[in-house]
């Protein structure tokens, strides 16, 4: 069993929202074979705690055009963690520094990775750490290769 089509599409609007508030290393894992509860997650990274929340409207308010709205939330006042239950997607939304801690690529590393358009993948963080500011001593995160 794979992710459904109508997973992976809402999957590729929450990712291009993320991207456009300048989210950064957005990743989408296919956990339909581990998971009964939803097909898709997909991991989003903030540089500090405004930027985490401002990607977070901006998730809710492009799967809310798409006709998908959240069940639940969780974290959003923290900022540091913010997790959004569409169903078929679940969107953690972290703060850099707590993406790289939790590891939840490492944790679901099983699971096969969904492809994003390129547009819906992120940055490296340099055009967020301009707009939102710095979040740590250098305000770089490198998860690639995974």
């Amino acid at each position: 069993m794979t992710a459904t089509e109508r997973a992976v599409d809402l999957a590729i609007v929450a990712a291009r929202a993320a991207s456009g508030r300048k989210a950064q290393e957005i990743i989408a894992l296919d956990v339909s074979e581990q998971l009964v509860l939803t097909d898709v997650f997909l991991i989003a990274s903030g540089t500090n705690e405004r930027q985490v929340v401002a990607v977070v409207d901006a998730v809710e308010e492009a799967m809310l055009a798409a006709g998908a709205k959240a069940i639940r939330r969780e974290g959003k006042a923290e900022g540091r963690w913010v997790l959004l239950d569409f169903g078929d997607v679940v969107v953690h939304v972290q703060h850099a520094e707590d993406r790289v801690y939790y590891a939840l690529e490492r944790l679901w590393k099983d699971c096969p990775a969904v492809e994003l358009p390129e547009d819906a993948r992120g940055g490296d963080g340099a055009a967020a750490r301009a707009e939102f500011g710095e979040s740590s001593s250098d305000g770089t995160i490198h998860l690639g290769g995974m």
